[in-house]
């Protein structure tokens, strides 16, 4: 049984890097389709917002006296790359994709329309949301709880990289850190969590868009999570 047949799953730069979290490491992305492609093949609509920063953190070049706009922009086209691996493991797969940016490039990809990726996905398609939101100063993490709630997304799927759901602190350097199987959106934000950004997580709470934060490297974790088997952390609700 399915739980959600519609989600946008949310893939960091780190995790496309593989053990460094730097680069583009193909041996990697292609690990992560074949996941995709499992959950593809039980009939769930899949959206993808790939992040950039296994390639450059708009927030890093910042740090080093870059305009911050500018760094972000930057951000934004690492993105696109990392979409662009993507899709080329996916349809190496024979799994049908498309990549629509919100900074046009029409040579290598679609433009964001809306109704667009909604018949993509309708028809069976992957679609890879890349570039951001189109905006300096947004994370691709506001760019998953949008994009979730301008499709009508069942669930945002945060898949991270080694780590298993949302902690008390980081339980690399805390030993004591206890891990949440459920929290409302409204506890990330008044605790400080580091699930995602407050913009994504007052999104995602004002358009009630669940979230699940589980550990991308168990092979099976993807096709768990759609089945509804409680894994990772499940975010959901106001209260």
């Amino acid at each position: 049984m399915i739980k959600y047949k519609r989600i946008v799953l949310k893939v960091s730069g780190e995790a496309l890097g593989g053990e460094s979290g730097a680069g583009i490491q193909p041996p990697v992305i292609k690990l992560i389709a074949e996941q995709i492609k499992q959950v593809h093949d039980m009939g769930v609509q899949i959206a993808i917002v790939c992040g950039g920063g296994n390639i450059w953190r708009g927030e890093t070049g910042a740090a080093m006296g870059m305009e911050r706009a500018q760094a972000d922009y930057m951000g934004m086209l690492a993105t696109v790359m990392n979409g662009l691996a993507l899709q080329d493991s996916l349809e190496k797969l024979g799994v049908a994709t498309r990549v629509q940016t919100s900074i046009e490039m029409r040579q290598i990809a679609e433009p964001y329309i809306r109704r667009k990726a909604v018949r993509h996905l309708e028809k069976g398609r992957v679609v890879i949301f890349a570039g951001g939101t189109g905006n300096p100063y947004f994370s691709t993490d506001t760019t998953a709880a949008l994009r979730a709630a301008e499709i009508g997304a069942d669930a945002i799927l945060m898949a991270k990289n080694g780590v298993d759901g949302v902690y008390s602190a980081d339980p690399n350097k805390d030993a004591n850190a206890t891990k949440f199987d459920h929290l409302s959106h409204m506890d990330i934000i008044t605790k400080g969590l580091n699930v995602m950004d407050s913009t994504a997580s007052t999104l995602s709470m004002d358009n009630d868009i669940p979230l699940v934060v589980f550990n991308l490297n168990d092979p099976d974790n993807i096709k768990k999570v759609v089945e509804g088997e409680h894994i990772g952390t499940t975010i959901q609700g106001k209260d």
